[in-house]
């Protein structure tokens, strides 16, 4: 059998196909290709194989004869399923004579290999060509695990054969037998079979099992176009990578002799995660032999098995009518009261799982992943994604590829940091502040408090050097930069795993409209420019209106943060005076610290009580704008969820960074709120310490609380639902699906509260941290805890969720970009204004003693202290006090002709402020460009590896096409020449 190269250039040309001539002198010597005999090879090996055990389209004995509560497919159905049977059988008769012959008459193909090939084609290796090495162990693992899925978990109808694919729930109490009663009956009609039994420890709850035939499941996929392996992949190798090879096998042997890396998982735990390594295309029942099916019951994962079924129960109509269609409206209208997969059996096991192996992969993954013994593990990302599906496995990969980034943010934040204690006793600043024994400041009150040495503050300005060093202009650009290489190089790990989870050509399909849109909306119609048929519209004019409506609302919401934030303000002046006075020592010395404390609590308390009225609020105005589809409704939804909550925690660090102790006034001209409370004014070490304090307590606190509203909550929940069912039954056993049942459902809002959590700590790490150098290192510490707690929680303490399919993290990573973009803003404005930095840097270089270059070897920081604080005559304040005192501004003192002016220091600084605020922005702008531009967001070696197999997959098509050329020519009769038509 050879191939003709006109034949396939005039096929190329009927088919529309323009070919160069350089294309059609490469073909005129084309020979058969190794690639190629493969999937020839395995389409008639695995379609004789499949043929010879059991038909792929007729159902099994098990699944014809089921009880009387299962309806299997009509006669009529079947009938067609084996016509077209009929017709795939007599697919590729070639012989494997033939092809035997063929392929040891090839040579070894010098631009292509196969990882697993190293030999001349056999029959024996075309048909077991996508089978590991190890065969027996191989079928070994395949039959323990699924003996231990079937016997372990129980998830089986009462025959003992079919697998329980989804699980409905309902009361018999409720009313709404008939709508059930139709919806079960269109399912039984498109092919499922359906199981009820009651429940164990609630007789009036009902169990409604489902199980999707073979038939139904492969008309479904060829529906939905869901790709599935059909040709072992080969792959490119160049010369380089040739002459690298060697140097690649020396590291190897290097490798071996070193250690293990204890966060890599052994490979040898996952035997279900061995890679298929195969080209993958949308199913179809006319090609069935084109595709690697060792076993039909393992074909098709049980993800996509509940992705089909939860399809199927979306497009059910449950009455007469457009809109009466889909399990969720039943949900809404109480016919169900849940409708969710089942997890794969228990998550713990007796027996241990190193010398007996996994019962289940929920048990795998509660062993490798979900235990708090596995922290410091790597995650199993393949099998995440095969036991809750892409959306979930993205959402886990993106979390531990932010938490490998704060490794080096939170150890550069450490080391300034530990610079700031290593050069804590050499500080000039702290160190005149900690000897100014004769300097008086004055009274910060009007009533109770006196005038304070300076030296009072020695601790407080020790601990603001810590924050406030050297080292803190860098990390803030370290920190807008670490920022850009996270986010650039995510979108590199995502294509990573879009193409390893096959996800590259995967398109959303078109989403449905919701019902509340549908029912709103039913009278005005257009037709749908994707599908072709007609469907409800909003009109222009009453989304623009809608729109108008909910941003007033989020408008006032923000307004209503800012009063909280107000009403804080006000209690910090009102109790100032009071902790001034207090009985106790300790507070009467540190009334400043002690307000500051008790005003971060409070505010903390608000924060979380306006957090639970925002969501309500938040639902209320998505819900008004009346989206679309869901995942406008999810969007919108995430959107306000996050601009509350981002105002709501992060206003009252913006009042303190740039606000608190700007606009007090001087000594004897303080002003003062309605008249009556003097605005508080900085500590006179500065704000910083006011401001890491706020960040520091909001942070620790609002972690220690999701923590608990993630894991504990669900816990004392789950324990008290078994507590009941222990109480009603004594020895009788529950199945697993009245288990999953007593289970929490996930969020109704699925991974938003995960993302927004993630999202707001980001916010945390990147936007003040140059107020706060320790948050990088806070957050990693929870994000470690996070991680284990996220898995423990939906491994264990929820139902299984619908595994979904997604390309992205979607309208998360757009807001990330967003807080990247305001980070570099406010950590230039809290260098510039809130520290003390530029203070320091225009005495140095103008005003101290290194001005003229005459200071050489002197601390060109000396008399700073001195220099930042301004006088003022006590006797004009009334108290019967004489001298002076000092208070820090820049102002000419009472001697001068101008005096408690602004004096021109105070006008050089806020000019530097503003060009360091300029020079910062425009700096690490364009560094983040830069990084952006340099990194490509898909791997050059990908991107190659995407478009080679994009052209093998098309020759392929090619090669198909012409193999079905001449089947046809073999069934009209027309002479059959070994060579193609």
């Amino acid at each position: 059998m050879v191939h003709h190269s006109g034949s396939i250039q005039s096929f190329k040309q009927q088919k529309g196909i323009n070919i160069s001539k350089s294309e059609i002198a490469k073909e005129t010597s084309l020979k058969p290709s190794r690639r190629s005999l493969p999937c020839l090879a395995q389409s008639f090996a695995y379609s004789k194989n499949l043929s010879q055990s059991t038909s792929l389209f007729q159902s099994t004995e098990s699944e014809s004869q089921a009880p009387t509560s299962v309806t299997s497919v009509s006669a009529d159905k079947a009938e067609q399923v084996n016509t077209e049977e009929d017709k795939k059988d007599s697919v590729l008769k070639c012989s494997f004579a033939d092809l035997g012959d063929f392929c040891l008459a090839l040579g070894k193909d010098k631009d292509y290999m196969d990882e697993s090939e190293h030999a001349n084609y056999d029959r024996s290796r075309l048909i077991k060509d996508s089978v590991p090495k190890d065969n027996s162990e191989s079928k070994t693992r395949l039959s323990k695990n699924d003996m231990n899925y079937i016997a372990s978990s129980g998830l089986l109808f009462k025959d003992g054969k079919k697998r329980i694919d989804y699980i409905l729930v309902y009361r018999k109490s409720n009313i709404q037998y008939d709508k059930r009663n139709t919806f079960e009956k269109n399912l039984r009609t498109e092919g499922l079979m359906l199981e009820k039994e009651p429940a164990v420890a609630n007789p009036d709850i009902m169990f409604i099992k489902i199980h999707i035939p073979w038939d139904t499941l492969c008309k479904y996929a060829e529906r939905l176009n869901i790709r599935m392996p059909f040709r072992k992949k080969s792959y490119y190798t160049d010369r380089r990578s040739k002459s690298m090879g060697s140097v690649q096998h020396y590291f190897k042997r290097i490798k071996k002799w070193m250690a293990q890396n204890p966060m890599v998982l052994d490979k040898t735990a996952f035997p279900d995660l061995e890679n298929s390594d195969c080209y993958t295309g949308p199913f179809s029942r006319a090609r069935i032999h084109h595709f690697i099916i060792n076993n039909k019951d393992t074909f098709f994962s049980n993800a996509t098995r509940s992705r089909i079924v939860y399809h199927m129960l979306q497009h059910t109509k449950y009455e007469h009518g457009i809109s009466k269609v889909g399990i969720c409206k039943l949900i809404n209208n109480g016919s169900y009261i849940a409708a969710f997969p089942p997890h794969e059996g228990a998550y713990k096991s007796s027996l241990p799982i190193k010398t007996y192996g996994p019962q289940n992969n929920r048990h795998l993954l509660y062993e490798r992943w979900a235990r708090w013994g596995m922290w410091y593990k790597h995650q199993p990302l393949d099998l995440i994604r095969l036991y809750f599906g892409e959306k979930i496995g993205l959402y886990f990969a993106w979390l531990g590829w932010y938490t490998g980034m704060l490794i080096p943010a939170a150890l550069v934040g450490l080391c300034v940091f530990f610079y700031g204690i290593l050069t804590m006793n050499a500080s000039q600043v702290s160190n005149e502040i900690c000897k100014a024994t004769e300097v008086f400041m004055c009274p910060r009150c009007d009533k109770n408090c006196s005038l304070q040495r300076l030296n009072d503050s020695c601790i407080y300005a020790k601990v603001s050097y810590l924050f406030d060093n050297g080292g803190t202009v860098f990390f803030a650009i370290f920190m807008a930069i670490w920022a850009t290489v996270f986010l650039e190089f995510w979108k590199r790990r995502r294509s990573t795993l879009t193409y390893t989870w096959d996800l590259i050509e995967w398109e959303e399909e078109e989403e449905t409209v919701r019902p509340q849109f549908e029912a709103k909306y039913y009278k005005m119609e257009r037709v749908n420019p994707i599908s072709g048929k007609p469907e409800p519209h909003q009109p222009f004019s009453d989304k623009v209106t809608r729109l108008l409506v909910s941003m007033s609302g989020i408008f006032f919401m923000i307004s209503l943060v800012i009063t909280a934030v107000f009403a804080v303000v006000v209690y910090r002046l009102v109790v100032m005076e009071r902790f001034a006075s207090f009985k106790w020592n300790f507070i009467k010395q540190h009334w400043q610290f002690a307000t500051s404390a008790a005003a971060v609590c409070i505010n903390f308390v608000i924060i979380m009580l306006l957090n639970l009225a925002y969501e309500k609020i938040a639902y209320f105005l998505t819900n008004l704008e009346y989206p679309r589809t869901e995942s406008e409704w999810e969007n919108s939804f995430a959107l306000k969820m996050f601009l509350f909550q981002f105002v709501n925690l992060n206003s009252s660090i913006f009042y303190i960074a740039f606000f608190l102790g700007r606009f007090v006034g001087h000594p004897g001209h303080y002003n003062k709120l309605f008249n009556r409370w003097r605005l508080e004014e900085c500590h006179p070490s500065g704000c910083l310490i006011d401001l890491c304090l706020q960040m520091g307590v909001i942070m620790f606190l609002k972690q220690i609380w999701n923590n608990f509203m993630e894991l504990g909550y669900p816990l004392i929940q789950n324990w008290w639902s078994r507590h009941k069912i222990k109480q009603e039954i004594q020895n009788a056993s529950i199945p697993q699906w009245e288990n999953d049942w007593n289970l929490q459902p996930m969020n109704i809002h699925g991974l938003m509260d995960e993302y927004l959590e993630m999202v707001l700590q980001f916010g945390f790490t990147t936007i003040f941290v140059a107020a706060f150098p320790l948050a990088p290192l806070l957050a990693l510490l929870n994000n470690i805890i996070e991680l284990r707690l996220d898995a423990y929680k939906f491994v264990t303490q929820w139902r299984r969720p619908l595994p979904a399919r997604a390309t992205n993290i979607g309208i998360w990573y757009g807001i990330l970009e967003g807080i990247g973009i305001l980070a570099v803003i406010t950590n230039a404005f809290v260098i510039a204004i809130t520290s003390d930095y530029i203070p320091r840097f225009v005495y140095e270089y103008k005003y101290g003693p290194c001005a003229n270059h005459l200071g050489d070897g002197e601390n060109c920081l000396k008399g700073y202290v001195n220099n930042s604080l301004s006088f003022f005559d006590l006797s004009e304040l009334g108290m019967g006090k004489s001298g002076y005192c000092r208070y820090r501004d820049y102002r000419g003192p009472p001697w001068s002709s101008k005096p408690y002016e602004f004096t021109l220091q105070y006008w050089h600084i806020l000019a530097a402020r503003l060009a360091f605020i300029i020079v910062f922005e425009h700096l690490v702008f364009g560094i983040k460009s830069i990084i952006a531009y340099l990194i490509p967001d898909v791997p050059k070696h990908l991107y190659d590896r995407i478009r080679r197999e994009k052209y093998l997959v098309q020759e392929m098509m090619y090669e198909a096409e012409l193999e079905h050329l001449q089947q046809e020519r073999r069934k009209s009769g027309h002479p059959i020449h070994h060579e193609w038509p």
